[in-house]
Protein backbone atom coordinates (compact mmCIF):
# COMPACT_ATOMS: atom_id res chain seq x y z
CA UNK A 1 0.00 0.00 0.00
CA UNK A 2 2.77 2.32 1.08
CA UNK A 3 4.97 1.84 -1.89
CA UNK A 4 1.96 2.35 -4.56
CA UNK A 5 1.57 5.63 -2.71
CA UNK A 6 4.87 6.90 -3.09
CA UNK A 7 4.58 5.37 -7.27
CA UNK A 8 1.47 7.98 -7.65
CA UNK A 9 3.27 10.61 -5.75
CA UNK A 10 6.24 10.77 -7.86
CA UNK A 11 4.37 10.08 -11.13
CA UNK A 12 2.12 13.25 -10.12
CA UNK A 13 5.41 15.11 -9.22
CA UNK A 14 6.75 14.39 -12.52
CA UNK A 15 3.33 16.10 -14.17
CA UNK A 16 3.87 18.80 -12.03
CA UNK A 17 7.54 19.79 -12.94
CA UNK A 18 6.64 18.93 -16.87
CA UNK A 19 3.47 21.81 -16.43
CA UNK A 20 6.05 24.71 -14.85
CA UNK A 21 8.38 24.11 -17.49
CA UNK A 22 5.96 24.22 -20.37
CA UNK A 23 4.90 27.73 -18.46
CA UNK A 24 7.95 28.99 -17.68
CA UNK A 25 9.25 28.60 -21.58
CA UNK A 26 7.26 30.99 -23.30
CA UNK A 27 7.54 33.42 -20.86
CA UNK A 28 11.52 33.58 -21.25
CA UNK A 29 10.81 33.38 -25.36
CA UNK A 30 8.16 36.95 -24.53
CA UNK A 31 10.83 38.74 -22.12
CA UNK A 32 13.62 37.72 -24.74
CA UNK A 33 11.84 39.26 -27.77
CA UNK A 34 10.45 42.36 -25.39
CA UNK A 35 14.09 42.77 -24.52
CA UNK A 36 15.32 42.73 -28.73
CA UNK A 37 12.74 45.03 -29.23
CA UNK A 38 13.50 47.58 -27.19
CA UNK A 39 17.07 47.20 -28.00
CA UNK A 40 15.57 47.72 -31.90
CA UNK A 41 13.46 50.38 -30.55
CA UNK A 42 16.06 52.25 -28.64
CA UNK A 43 18.45 52.01 -31.99
CA UNK A 44 16.08 53.28 -34.42
CA UNK A 45 15.19 56.18 -32.23
CA UNK A 46 18.89 56.48 -31.71
CA UNK A 47 19.64 56.68 -35.35
CA UNK A 48 16.33 59.14 -35.89
CA UNK A 49 18.81 61.27 -33.49
CA UNK A 50 21.84 61.24 -35.05
CA UNK A 51 20.41 61.89 -38.34
CA UNK A 52 18.45 65.50 -36.60
CA UNK A 53 21.86 66.20 -35.32
CA UNK A 54 23.78 65.66 -38.33
CA UNK A 55 21.43 67.72 -40.63
CA UNK A 56 21.07 70.22 -38.50
CA UNK A 57 25.18 70.54 -38.05
CA UNK A 58 25.06 70.31 -42.26
CA UNK A 59 22.16 73.38 -41.99
CA UNK A 60 24.57 75.55 -39.85
CA UNK A 61 27.65 75.19 -41.88
CA UNK A 62 25.89 76.32 -45.21
CA UNK A 63 24.31 79.14 -43.17
CA UNK A 64 27.75 80.09 -42.08
CA UNK A 65 29.35 79.25 -45.23
CA UNK A 66 26.84 81.53 -46.97
CA UNK A 67 27.82 84.27 -44.63
CA UNK A 68 31.70 83.50 -45.19
CA UNK A 69 30.62 83.70 -48.74
CA UNK A 70 29.45 87.10 -48.86
CA UNK A 71 31.57 88.84 -46.53
CA UNK A 72 34.60 87.23 -48.68
CA UNK A 73 33.25 88.95 -51.65
CA UNK A 74 33.82 92.36 -49.90
CA UNK A 75 37.52 92.13 -50.66
CA UNK A 76 37.31 91.81 -54.69
CA UNK A 77 34.80 94.60 -54.56
CA UNK A 78 36.45 97.27 -52.34
CA UNK A 79 39.61 96.64 -54.51
CA UNK A 80 37.78 97.54 -57.53
CA UNK A 81 36.49 100.51 -56.02
CA UNK A 82 39.88 101.67 -55.39
CA UNK A 83 41.26 101.12 -58.40
CA UNK A 84 37.96 102.92 -60.40
CA UNK A 85 38.69 105.95 -57.31
CA UNK A 86 42.95 106.08 -58.18
CA UNK A 87 41.80 106.06 -61.93
CA UNK A 88 39.91 109.49 -60.71
CA UNK A 89 42.49 110.58 -58.82
CA UNK A 90 45.24 109.88 -61.88
CA UNK A 91 42.58 112.35 -63.88
CA UNK A 92 42.58 114.90 -61.70
CA UNK A 93 46.49 114.86 -61.19
CA UNK A 94 46.94 114.87 -64.56
CA UNK A 95 45.17 117.88 -65.35
CA UNK A 96 46.36 119.53 -62.31
CA UNK A 97 49.97 119.03 -63.96
CA UNK A 98 49.16 120.38 -66.85
CA UNK A 99 47.64 123.57 -65.31
CA UNK A 100 50.30 123.97 -63.49
CA UNK A 101 52.68 123.92 -66.29
CA UNK A 102 50.35 126.52 -68.73
CA UNK A 103 50.74 128.76 -65.60
CA UNK A 104 54.28 128.49 -65.11
CA UNK A 105 54.74 128.74 -69.10
CA UNK A 106 52.77 131.68 -69.65
CA UNK A 107 53.82 134.95 -70.94
CA UNK A 108 54.03 137.47 -67.92
CA UNK A 109 51.57 139.80 -67.14
CA UNK A 110 52.44 143.34 -65.02
CA UNK A 111 52.09 142.45 -61.15
CA UNK A 112 48.85 143.35 -59.25
CA UNK A 113 49.11 144.75 -55.86
CA UNK A 114 45.69 144.33 -54.93
CA UNK A 115 45.76 140.88 -52.35
CA UNK A 116 42.54 139.63 -53.75
CA UNK A 117 43.76 139.22 -57.11
CA UNK A 118 46.57 137.71 -55.93
CA UNK A 119 45.33 134.51 -54.58
CA UNK A 120 43.86 133.50 -58.11
CA UNK A 121 47.57 134.12 -59.82
CA UNK A 122 49.33 131.14 -57.55
CA UNK A 123 51.94 129.70 -59.95
CA UNK A 124 51.40 132.60 -62.43
CA UNK A 125 54.42 134.29 -63.97
CA UNK A 126 54.43 138.02 -63.80
CA UNK A 127 56.88 140.74 -64.16
CA UNK A 128 58.43 143.55 -62.39
CA UNK A 129 60.95 146.31 -62.31
CA UNK A 130 62.89 147.59 -59.78
CA UNK A 131 66.18 147.06 -57.00
CA UNK A 132 67.28 144.37 -54.38
CA UNK A 133 67.38 145.68 -51.06
CA UNK A 134 70.41 142.94 -49.95
CA UNK A 135 70.77 144.49 -46.54
CA UNK A 136 67.75 142.36 -45.34
CA UNK A 137 68.25 138.68 -46.92
CA UNK A 138 66.39 135.73 -45.62
CA UNK A 139 67.06 132.18 -45.69
CA UNK A 140 64.78 129.58 -46.30
CA UNK A 141 66.41 125.90 -45.39
CA UNK A 142 67.64 123.19 -46.06
CA UNK A 143 66.51 123.31 -49.19
CA UNK A 144 68.21 121.19 -52.58
CA UNK A 145 68.60 122.36 -56.13
CA UNK A 146 65.25 121.97 -58.24
CA UNK A 147 66.88 120.77 -61.57
CA UNK A 148 63.91 117.90 -63.05
CA UNK A 149 66.18 115.79 -65.07
CA UNK A 150 68.56 115.29 -62.14
CA UNK A 151 65.04 114.36 -59.91
CA UNK A 152 63.92 112.12 -62.70
CA UNK A 153 67.06 110.13 -63.08
CA UNK A 154 66.98 109.54 -58.90
CA UNK A 155 63.06 108.96 -59.08
CA UNK A 156 62.77 106.14 -56.83
CA UNK A 157 65.79 106.17 -55.05
CA UNK A 158 66.15 106.25 -50.90
CA UNK A 159 68.55 109.20 -51.02
CA UNK A 160 69.29 111.87 -53.49
CA UNK A 161 72.84 113.45 -54.81
CA UNK A 162 71.55 116.85 -54.58
CA UNK A 163 74.13 119.50 -52.33
CA UNK A 164 72.05 120.76 -49.50
CA UNK A 165 71.92 124.42 -49.69
CA UNK A 166 69.13 127.44 -48.83
CA UNK A 167 67.17 129.60 -50.86
CA UNK A 168 67.50 133.62 -51.08
CA UNK A 169 64.89 135.73 -50.03
CA UNK A 170 65.41 139.29 -50.80
CA UNK A 171 63.42 142.39 -50.93
CA UNK A 172 63.30 143.96 -54.23
CA UNK A 173 61.65 147.33 -54.43
CA UNK A 174 59.22 147.86 -57.34
CA UNK A 175 60.00 152.01 -58.56
CA UNK A 176 56.90 151.48 -61.17
CA UNK A 177 54.42 150.31 -58.46
CA UNK A 178 56.14 152.31 -55.22
CA UNK A 179 56.31 148.82 -53.06
CA UNK A 180 58.29 146.61 -51.86
CA UNK A 181 58.09 142.84 -52.28
CA UNK A 182 60.37 139.34 -51.88
CA UNK A 183 61.52 137.92 -53.85
CA UNK A 184 62.93 134.43 -53.93
CA UNK A 185 66.20 134.80 -56.37
CA UNK A 186 66.75 130.63 -55.78
CA UNK A 187 69.59 128.53 -54.91
CA UNK A 188 72.87 128.75 -52.98
CA UNK A 189 75.06 126.16 -51.57
CA UNK A 190 75.92 125.91 -48.43
CA UNK A 191 79.21 127.42 -48.79
CA UNK A 192 77.33 130.72 -50.29
CA UNK A 193 74.91 131.51 -48.06
CA UNK A 194 76.63 134.47 -46.88
CA UNK A 195 76.52 137.81 -48.66
CA UNK A 196 80.39 138.60 -48.88
CA UNK A 197 80.70 134.69 -50.66
CA UNK A 198 78.79 136.00 -54.05
CA UNK A 199 79.66 139.89 -54.07
CA UNK A 200 79.13 139.52 -58.21
CA UNK A 201 75.79 138.45 -58.24
CA UNK A 202 74.82 141.02 -55.52
CA UNK A 203 73.69 143.85 -58.20
CA UNK A 204 72.44 147.27 -56.88
CA UNK A 205 71.20 148.25 -60.17
CA UNK A 206 67.58 148.42 -61.26
CA UNK A 207 66.53 145.10 -63.29
CA UNK A 208 63.76 143.75 -64.87
CA UNK A 209 62.19 140.68 -63.20
CA UNK A 210 59.92 138.09 -64.35
CA UNK A 211 58.68 135.75 -61.37
CA UNK A 212 55.99 133.26 -60.03
CA UNK A 213 53.98 133.99 -57.44
CA UNK A 214 53.65 132.37 -54.12
CA UNK A 215 51.25 132.40 -51.41
CA UNK A 216 52.01 131.25 -48.09
CA UNK A 217 52.78 128.07 -46.63
CA UNK A 218 51.54 125.88 -43.88
CA UNK A 219 54.05 124.33 -41.96
CA UNK A 220 53.87 120.89 -42.38
CA UNK A 221 54.36 118.07 -39.92
CA UNK A 222 58.01 117.51 -38.34
CA UNK A 223 59.09 120.86 -39.98
CA UNK A 224 60.64 123.10 -37.57
CA UNK A 225 59.27 126.41 -36.40
CA UNK A 226 60.57 129.48 -38.17
CA UNK A 227 63.55 131.19 -35.57
CA UNK A 228 62.86 134.89 -36.67
CA UNK A 229 65.88 136.57 -34.51
CA UNK A 230 68.66 133.60 -35.90
CA UNK A 231 66.71 134.36 -39.38
CA UNK A 232 66.51 130.95 -39.99
CA UNK A 233 63.25 129.77 -41.79
CA UNK A 234 61.98 126.44 -43.15
CA UNK A 235 58.46 127.25 -44.23
CA UNK A 236 56.97 130.87 -46.31
CA UNK A 237 55.82 132.69 -44.00
CA UNK A 238 54.45 135.61 -45.51
CA UNK A 239 53.13 137.40 -42.62
CA UNK A 240 56.24 137.17 -40.80
CA UNK A 241 58.79 137.70 -43.85
CA UNK A 242 56.77 140.64 -44.87
CA UNK A 243 56.83 142.24 -41.04
CA UNK A 244 60.87 141.33 -40.63
CA UNK A 245 61.93 143.17 -43.99
CA UNK A 246 59.14 145.93 -43.95
CA UNK A 247 57.10 144.36 -46.99
CA UNK A 248 54.40 143.59 -48.30
CA UNK A 249 52.85 140.03 -48.04
CA UNK A 250 53.79 139.66 -51.86
CA UNK A 251 56.16 136.49 -53.23
CA UNK A 252 57.22 135.76 -56.09
CA UNK A 253 60.05 132.99 -57.01
CA UNK A 254 62.30 134.26 -59.97
CA UNK A 255 62.67 132.30 -62.88
CA UNK A 256 65.74 130.70 -63.99
CA UNK A 257 66.35 133.17 -66.99
CA UNK A 258 66.36 136.04 -64.46
CA UNK A 259 69.25 134.42 -62.33
CA UNK A 260 72.00 136.92 -62.38
CA UNK A 261 75.80 135.75 -63.04
CA UNK A 262 77.28 135.37 -59.63
CA UNK A 263 74.01 135.40 -58.02
CA UNK A 264 71.84 132.37 -56.33
CA UNK A 265 69.86 130.14 -59.18
CA UNK A 266 66.56 131.41 -59.98
CA UNK A 267 63.80 129.02 -61.64
CA UNK A 268 63.34 127.55 -58.14
CA UNK A 269 59.43 127.04 -58.13
CA UNK A 270 58.67 123.12 -57.87
CA UNK A 271 55.69 122.45 -59.70
CA UNK A 272 56.49 118.43 -60.62
CA UNK A 273 53.58 116.93 -58.48
CA UNK A 274 53.86 113.21 -57.31
CA UNK A 275 52.17 110.84 -59.76
CA UNK A 276 52.15 106.84 -58.39
CA UNK A 277 48.38 106.22 -59.27
CA UNK A 278 49.10 104.22 -62.09
CA UNK A 279 51.31 102.07 -59.99
CA UNK A 280 48.04 102.09 -57.35
CA UNK A 281 45.47 101.16 -60.61
CA UNK A 282 47.72 98.47 -61.30
CA UNK A 283 47.84 97.24 -57.32
CA UNK A 284 44.28 97.92 -56.41
CA UNK A 285 43.00 96.24 -60.12
CA UNK A 286 45.47 93.46 -59.47
CA UNK A 287 44.20 92.42 -56.12
CA UNK A 288 40.64 92.85 -57.44
CA UNK A 289 41.40 89.85 -60.39
CA UNK A 290 43.18 87.68 -57.82
CA UNK A 291 40.47 87.36 -54.98
CA UNK A 292 37.82 87.72 -57.50
CA UNK A 293 39.17 83.96 -59.02
CA UNK A 294 39.96 82.88 -55.36
CA UNK A 295 36.14 83.79 -54.65
CA UNK A 296 34.95 82.17 -57.77
CA UNK A 297 37.01 79.02 -57.22
CA UNK A 298 36.09 78.21 -53.72
CA UNK A 299 32.55 79.38 -53.89
CA UNK A 300 31.22 79.04 -57.55
CA UNK A 301 33.21 76.76 -59.65
CA UNK A 302 32.50 73.54 -56.76
CA UNK A 303 28.62 74.08 -57.38
CA UNK A 304 26.70 71.86 -59.93
CA UNK A 305 25.33 74.74 -62.38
Amino acid sequence: MSFRLMLTLCSYSRRIIRINAQTVTPTRNLFHRSRQDLLKHEHVKFAVKRQQFKSTVVQEEQSEDSLLKWFLLLIPLTTFGLGTWQVKRRQWKLKLIKDLHILTTADPIPLPIDPAELKDLEYRRVKVRGRFDHSRELYILPRSLVDPEREAREAGRLSSSAESGANVITPFHCTDLGITILVNRGYVPKNKIKPETRMKGQVTDEVDLVGVVRLTEQRKPFVPQNNVEANRWHYRDLEAMAKATDAEEIFIDAVLESTIPGGPIGGQTRVTLRNEHMQYIITWYGLCAVTSYMWYAKFIKRLTL
